[in-house]
């Protein structure tokens, strides 16, 4: 395997960053997970757009301009020899002291580029659906940690995972400050009641796949979609449910805290739309050879 390290491959087990790197001491970075099919990045032009976006908030000065960054990209891929694969595309502030003052990392950023292949949820899932519980730990409050930042700091969402876990389910419900439900702990919702698509409008990351997966509901199925604010009243009480995430793609939910969701299998437009995402997937981005 060959890891994308400040401009050079290397291999995997040469791939090293110094202890000081303030990533690894404080979270202090960003990351895009993105997915390579048949030879097209899907959506890479709006991953690199929102990795700048969250590095430009961090005051992280990035060192190469986004087409730079598409090169790399799609060179890690070719490196790799992959045409299907999923890319980890994580900047660190770089190396500092043990201090907190990211003024103390005098050096250029560290930017690594991962190609390798990635299986979030077994195939069964996909057809049976998965059972998701709500947890006792919020989403940060926008004006602490905003979650459309995607940075290395997933401690809120770790936290979350650790009592899906510890439920014996994949994944869990995160909830905001006010009780609405915000996210899942690495997936964004969504729910579909009397052809109405619904999917909660704050305390959650700009999914790159939940916009697409909107526009396809809109365009192909002729659905209306709302951006609002949704209890977990009305997603317990909804003809389907499903999660979108890079890794996830788009996956049915069929029970949340025990109460099944319509009759208890993947709805009809939760799989038509997964069918026109894998569709569209292939047609949506960079290609490369």
């Amino acid at each position: 395997m060959k890891i994308y390290l400040n401009g050079k491959w290397v291999e995997k087990e040469d791939a090293r960053v110094s202890v000081f790197d303030h990533g690894l001491l404080y979270g202090d970075g960003a990351f895009e997970g993105i997915r390579a099919y048949s030879g097209v990045v899907f959506k890479l032009q709006e991953h690199i757009d929102r990795l700048y976006e969250t590095c430009h908030t961090m005051m992280i000065n990035v060192g190469l301009t986004k087409e730079q960054m598409i090169d790399a990209v799609v060179k890690t891929l070719q490196a790799n020899n992959l045409r299907d694969g999923y890319i980890r595309l994580v900047i660190t502030r770089g190396d500092g002291d043990l201090g907190l003052d990211p003024r103390k990392c005098k050096g250029s950023p560290n930017i690594i580029i991962i190609a390798d292949k990635i299986t979030l949820y077994p195939d069964e899932m996909y057809k049976n659906g998965l059972t998701i519980v709500t947890v006792p730990t919020m989403r940060n409050h926008p004006e602490a940690i905003n979650p459309q930042l995607k940075s290395l700091n997933y401690l809120n969402n770790i936290l979350a995972k650790i009592e899906a876990n510890n439920a014996g389910v994949p994944e869990a419900i995160m909830l905001d400050g006010s009780g609405y439900v915000a996210e899942c702990t690495g997936d964004n919702i969504f729910m579909i009641k009397g052809g109405i698509l619904k999917t909660p409008q704050q305390g959650r990351l700009r999914g790159i796949t939940r916009d697409a997966v909107m526009v396809l509901a809109v365009k192909k199925l002729k659905l209306d979609v709302q951006e609002t604010l949704i209890t977990r009243h009305e997603f317990y009480n909804a003809d389907e449910v499903f999660l979108t995430g890079t890794a996830a793609e788009l996956i049915p939910v069929v029970k949340i805290d025990g109460r099944p969701i319509g009759n208890g299998k993947p709805g009809p437009l939760t799989l038509e739309l997964l069918k026109l995402f894998h569709e569209v997937t292939r047609q949506d981005g960079v290609k490369f050879s």
